[in-house]
């Protein structure tokens, strides 16, 4: 089990290029989970400019295409979890992060900081 960051759910959308290959090795071998909170950023940055198509349009594909699911199940735990994050103001972060920490499960992200912060935090730029 393996949740995404925004990032790399919108990477895998529109720029699967910007993945390293042995990162997509694991996101190729593991069951993908992205948490509702991604896709709200994802709205939101629809709604800025920065990403042109549609949550709906993007987070459909990627369950379409990959078989990546919106995890809905620990979403209350995320949440109780969250509020003791406090390496991290940004509420994207907290709550994507503190979803994964629900399972227990890998985070697959280039974020510098969730990678210094979150133990399960993944992003592998070269092979090991």
């Amino acid at each position: 089990m393996v949740f995404l960051d925004t990032h790399i759910a919108l990477w895998l959308y529109a720029e699967p290029h910007r993945i390293p290959t042995a990162t997509q090795r694991i996101i190729d071998s593991n069951e993908l989970f992205i948490s509702p909170m991604a896709r709200l950023e994802i709205s939101f940055l629809c709604e800025i400019g920065r990403v042109r198509d549609e949550a709906d349009g993007i987070i459909g594909a990627l369950e379409r295409d990959l078989g990546i699911e919106v995890e809905l199940g620990g979403w209350s735990r995320a949440a109780e979890i969250a509020a003791h994050l406090s390496w991290t103001r940004d509420p994207f972060d907290r709550l994507i992060v503190a979803h994964a920490l629900a399972y227990n499960a890998e985070l697959c992200t280039r974020d510098p900081k969730i990678r210094d912060n979150y133990s399960h935090a993944v992003w592998l730029e070269h092979d090991t």
